[in-house]
């Protein structure tokens, strides 16, 4: 993580280049998959900051979509769906602490084809809600797809670019238990494509040792998840989790070697930006010597804006500012 010297990690003090002990969290370990982020949970591994772990992920139909002729309506129990790996406890985190999460690979794991999508009654991103349509919801289908890190084969003759990344990632809320659907300042379930390897993801603390949890991860998905469903895959994701102290954060935020960016989950779609921009101004003054109009003049002029998701219980948008604007 030698891009990270000049970042907020190497100002926070976490050490550069520490790499702690190795874990693998399999499936027969996590055994009972989880579908809300709370703090009831007991931990299924207990490590130190700077530890690696390779977590075995579900896709985010638990495995139950195995064919084109499976439909979610007819196989899927909801609203279990989103398994997610964990609570991962983390030694000496407290709330008003940070964990950066560094996601090293995300490979596809089990038989082909591993990737499923998928158009569902009442759900996505052109349809209403359930409760709201006048006309009939739109047809129900599955659609498989070969996943390799060289490509995922779409059609005969489309394969597209293997972009993975984590749909679903956070640390428990401080109280509440909460859907592994939703995504707020805790994480969870954001959806965002730069939620892949080579970033850093910042989550705040909320309660003691973190419980970190994982899961959903994608072979790749457009820019809002139109349809509400990505390339869902099951997966192997290697992640490094270390700890900065004493950094309040108000949500998640994320950093590459290109850029940082802050996240902000909401409805309706521009309160989620304001949040996004909001914090992303906050930390250029915060981080990176910015006075603060200055700083809002930057990101009117520079400032990047990608959409996760526009179809999940709260949507997601980052706001983004290149590295060599902040130096």
């Amino acid at each position: 993580m030698t891009w990270l010297d000049s970042s907020v990690m190497g100002r926070r003090g976490v050490a550069q280049g520490r790499e702690g002990q190795h874990h693998h969290l399999t499936e027969a370990m996590q055994d009972e998959y989880h579908y809300v982020y709370g703090p009831y949970a007991d931990p299924v591994m207990t490590i130190a900051p700077g530890d690696v772990v390779a977590v075995e992920t579900l896709d985010a139909f638990g495995g139950a979509v195995k064919t084109e002729d499976d439909l979610p309506s007819k196989v899927l129990n909801m609203p279990f769906v989103n398994p997610q790996n964990g609570p991962i406890a983390v030694e000496d985190a407290r709330k008003g602490d940070v964990l950066a999460v560094h996601i090293r690979s995300l490979l596809p794991r089990g038989p082909q084809p591993a990737g499923t999508t998928a158009l569902i009654p009442d759900f996505g991103g052109l349809v209403a809600s359930g409760l709201t349509h006048l006309n009939a919801p739109i047809a129900e289908r599955v659609k498989k797809m070969d996943v390799t890190p060289d490509g995922i084969r779409f059609s005969d003759r489309i394969t597209l670019p293997y972009e993975p990344f984590v749909g679903t990632m956070g640390v428990s809320p401080e109280i509440e238990a909460i859907s592994s659907l939703v995504p707020d300042f805790y994480g969870g379930n954001m959806d965002l494509p730069d939620v892949a390897p080579g970033a850093v993801i910042y989550f705040p603390v909320q309660r003691d040792e973190g419980f970190f949890y994982i899961g959903d991860c994608h072979g790749r998905q457009g820019d809002g998840e139109l349809c509400g469903v990505a390339v869902e895959i099951p997966a192997t994701v290697t992640v490094q989790i270390d700890l900065i102290k004493d950094w309040a954060i108000p949500g998640v935020r994320l950093e590459t070697e290109e850029f940082i960016m802050a996240v902000g989950s909401a409805r309706p779609m521009e309160d989620a930006a304001r949040m996004a921009y909001r914090d992303l101004v906050r930390w250029m003054v915060e981080d990176h010597g910015f006075e603060e109009t200055e700083a809002y003049f930057l990101a009117t002029q520079a400032g990047r804006m990608r959409v996760g998701n526009m179809v999940d219980p709260k949507y997601t948008l980052g706001a983004s500012m290149l590295k060599r604007y902040l130096r």
